[in-house]
């Protein structure tokens, strides 16, 4: 009788202790969701986009020890593209690469991510982050419960299904995707006719003649395979007036939420994966204009003249408009013309 009831204690104490063991490495583990609108592939393949959060994200769990977990969820699986960044706000998403000018609806000075003519080189873009624009606009994030964890710029270029579109003459009449209020109101100026989708939405678009033509990314420009339902390209690679700011970004709920140690890392490695993003990107600039001519498109580069044009109609149009919205907006244009 000894015997059995020593027995049974034992296995008590057994469960005990392998449920007691769970609840603590659960309670030392978390998990972080990371949602984004593009095509999902492997830590090794696939939209550079994806790679980069696969990337981050495996080094942060390897440097936590495990503490940091993820859970990524491309093509706005989770949740709509649209919806990530108001809901980062509300800590109802933990993290998100995201277009910046995206929320411009919902903050209008992020605009400044997607201004015509304002970063024309990577080089120039990366100056934001430790220049009083990037320090500026990291500010305003954090009034609105987003931290910045990596500044990523990606340059661009048109796709066009009937014919090209690379001066602004050549707008004129063409129903055209920009991808932000300013980068639209320059198409206005030019003559075109301009519609708002996300990039996922995009391919439809082409396909069934409701647009013209696309400006977006490079990558997106390749990642959504729209070679099949163009004819024409003009390319990003060398020069470009249409740069995007995609940071990779986490909800200031979340993150204040976190250890110390734990924010540093987050901020160490999402700065490490700067270099990758940057050359990632300039990778694919050459790499879309292979593909387009594969598939038997025409492509064509921008010159300091084509830029020149359309940083002028820029300027006139959609700088104008973006610094009458307030006196942040004022600011920061003046702050981003200081690194041109």
């Amino acid at each position: 009788m000894h015997r059995t009831l020593l027995k049974s204690a034992l296995a008590l104490l057994g469960a005990l202790s392998l449920v007691l063991g769970g609840n603590l490495a659960s309670a030392q583990t978390q998990v972080l969701k990371i949602s984004h609108q593009f095509p999902g592939g492997t830590i090794d393949e696939g939209d550079f986009r994806d790679r980069l959060v696969r990337k981050f994200a495996a080094e942060v769990e390897k440097r936590s020890k495990g503490a940091l977990k993820f859970e990524i969820y491309p093509n706005s699986s989770l949740m709509k593209t649209n919806a990530q960044f108001s809901a980062m706000r509300k800590g109802a998403l933990d993290m998100s690469l995201f277009p910046i000018p995206y929320a411009g609806g919902e903050v209008p000075e992020l605009n400044i991510g997607l201004m015509p003519g304002i970063v024309t080189s990577y080089e120039q873009g990366a100056k934001w982050k430790n220049a009083e624009v990037g320090k500026v606009l990291t500010e305003l994030l954090t009034e609105k419960g987003i931290v910045i964890v990596s500044w990523i710029w990606q340059a661009g270029g048109v796709a066009s299904r009937t014919a090209p579109l690379v001066n602004p003459d050549d707008a004129k009449g063409m129903k055209v995707r920009g991808g932000s209020k300013e980068m639209d109101l320059m198409l206005k100026a030019a003559g075109a006719s301009v519609l708002s989708l996300p990039s996922n939405e995009l391919y439809a678009a082409m396909q069934t003649g409701a647009m013209d033509a696309a400006m977006t990314s490079s990558t997106s420009l390749m990642s959504f395979r729209l070679e099949e339902v163009s004819k024409h390209l003009t390319s990003g690679r060398g020069k470009a007036y249409w740069f995007m700011l995609e940071p990779l970004l986490m909800a200031k709920s979340v993150f204040d939420a976190l250890p110390k140690d734990q924010q540093a890392l987050i901020l160490q490695v999402g700065g490490e994966m700067e270099k990758f993003g940057t050359e990632a990107a300039k990778q694919d600039d050459k790499l879309v204009a292979d593909a387009y001519l594969k598939a038997g498109a025409k492509v064509y580069d921008l010159d300091d003249k084509a830029i020149a044009k359309w940083r002028a109609l820029a300027r006139d149009a959609a700088w104008t408009d973006y610094a009458a919205k307030s006196p942040a907006c004022a600011r920061i244009l003046q702050l981003a013309e200081k690194t041109l």
